[in-house]
């Protein structure tokens, strides 16, 4: 449910809206979103039709089809093991596919934009909860600091657009996702899609015991994407930063768990009733990282779905998707 405002929306449901990255797990909920409110005409390409990484090719494509509204949903992600293991892959292609689609949303006329960032883009140490005025004030988390870089670089190339040629290009940073679409690859995932897919196999092998990465200590929290979704189509259709104002803002629930609740609470919505056991050789990451919400929390949207809520219907979906032989990421 998206609140209401007595401001006149920035955004129509005539508006042809692109959807960069539709089939991913950010972009296919903004897409049930926009449809579930009204906004029908959206543009999206597969990668076979459109490779994002091809500069020339993505100008065409603007050029030709001249959307309104662009979202760009479209990145390349992974957990501490993937960022370390393919830095390079994750600078360069997202560095890209920024660079091509918010250029070319500029240079075809599209009237609004909105660049999907994450929090891994504020520093390792940054005051909890995390501000949007942290960016850029401290090192980042060297376990995902090649994504964060080019997050940043987005950001600031909006941020530069909007500076120096007045495009309306706004950006959100969005705390952990998870839910329907998300990566449960058994290396390569985030946090809680690894922690739902470990605890599930271990149950349905009956294993007495499962080891989870790090000391769980860890805090961390975590949004519904349905939740993001809602909050994307809240800030096209109402938030408008004035020219000194930031041009990027947190998206969370204001609350956070450490790793070791986590794992008891996947456990328990897998029907898991083993040991829980933790490999303190691997990394933790950032001690701790919980947004300050405040800032969108003042224009009227705040997060609908609990932790306890999303997690159980994720894992219905999850087991559902298991047992029925349907795709489930990779």
């Amino acid at each position: 449910m998206l609140p209401s405002s007595p401001i006149s929306p920035l955004i129509s449901p005539e508006d042809r809206i692109f959807v960069a990255g539709h089939r991913g797990m950010a972009g296919s909920a903004i897409v049930r979103c926009l449809q579930a409110e009204g906004h029908h005409q959206l543009l999206t390409v597969t990668r076979s039709e459109l490779d994002l990484l091809d500069g020339p090719a993505v100008a065409t494509w603007f050029d030709d089809q001249r959307p309104d509204v662009v979202v760009l949903a479209a990145a390349r992600v992974g957990g501490i093991l993937a960022n370390a293991t393919f830095p390079a892959d994750f600078l360069l292609e997202n560095l890209k596919i920024q660079q091509h689609v918010i250029e070319s949303a500029w240079r075809s006329g599209a009237r609004r934009l909105l660049f999907l960032g994450s929090s891994c883009i504020y520093p390792k140490f940054a005051e909890q909860p995390i501000r949007e005025e942290a960016l850029l004030s401290g090192p980042l988390e060297p376990t995902n600091e090649w994504y964060a870089i080019a997050k940043i670089t987005g950001i600031q190339l909006c941020r530069a657009l909007r500076k120096q040629h007045g495009f309306d290009a706004i950006s959100l940073m969005p705390t952990n996702l998870y839910g329907p679409g998300d990566n449960y690859h058994p290396t390569n995932s985030h946090v809680l899609p690894g922690l739902i897919r470990r605890f599930q196999e271990a149950r349905e092998a009956g294993a007495a015991e499962v080891t989870c990465w790090g000391s769980g200590r860890p805090r961390r929290e975590f949004l519904h994407v349905d939740d993001l979704a809602a909050a994307a189509l809240f800030c096209l259709r109402h938030w408008q930063p004035g020219s000194e104002e930031l041009q990027h803002i947190n998206v969370g629930t204001g609350s956070d768990v450490s790793i070791e609740e986590l794992a008891t609470m996947v456990a328990e919505a897998v029907g898991f009733r083993g040991r829980i056991l933790w490999d303190t050789s691997k990394p933790d990451g950032t001690p701790r990282k919980l947004l300050d919400v405040s800032r969108l929390g003042s224009l009227g949207w705040r997060a609908a779905i609990s932790l306890e809520a999303g997690l159980r219907r994720t894992v219905a979906e999850y087991v559902a998707d298991r047992a029925s032989g349907a795709e489930v990421r990779l």
